[in-house]
C-alpha cells in the first residue's frame, strides 16, 4: 500500500484503538477517526478524560486500525499534536452531530482535537504474518 491507499483504508475503517503510556503503564481504548489525508490523522475526546491528560504528558502513540473481513491491519506511531482551533472544532462538532448537546452544555473548551502529521504506518496481514515489517511515512 503506498500512502494515498493507506490514508483510504484508515478512513473506509475508522473505529481505531490508540495506545497512551501514563507512567510506564499502557492504555488501549477503542476511538473514532475524524479523518486522514495529507494534512494528518485526526481524532478528537474530552479535555476532562484521562486520555486527554495521557496525550499531553506523553505524545508518542500507536493507532491501530483493522478490517476484519480483510484481515488486514494497519498500526501508525507518532507524535500527536493538540490543535487549538476554534473554527476547526466548530467543524468537528458540525460533522459529528453527537457532539452537540456536549458543545451546547460546556462550550467549545471541553472537546481536544488532536493530529499526528508524519507519522510512519506499518501493514500487517495473515499473508505477511511472518514477513519483516515494512514503514511507510505519511
Amino acid at each position: 500500500m503506498n500512502k494515498s491507499e493507506i490514508f483510504s483504508f484508515l478512513n473506509a475503517n475508522p473505529m481505531f484503538h490508540l495506545a497512551t503510556v501514563e507512567g510506564n503503564k499502557p492504555h488501549v481504548r477503542a476511538m473514532l477517526l475524524y479523518r486522514a489525508d495529507e494534512d494528518g490523522i485526526v481524532f478528537h475526546t474530552g479535555t476532562m478524560k484521562d486520555v486527554n491528560r495521557q496525550l499531553l504528558a506523553n505524545p508518542e502513540v500507536e493507532l491501530c486500525f483493522n478490517n476484519y473481513q480483510t484481515n488486514v491491519q494497519i498500526r501508525v506511531s507518532g507524535t500527536v499534536k493538540l490543535l487549538d482551533d476554534l473554527n476547526f472544532k466548530k467543524e468537528v462538532v458540525e460533522n459529528r452531530a453527537f457532539l452537540k448537546p456536549w458543545i451546547e452544555e460546556r462550550g467549545y473548551g471541553m472537546l481536544a482535537v488532536y493530529r499526528i502529521k508524519n507519522g510512519t504506518a506499518t501493514i500487517w496481514t495473515m499473508e505477511t504474518n511472518f514477513a519483516p515489517k515494512e514503514f511507510i511515512k505519511l
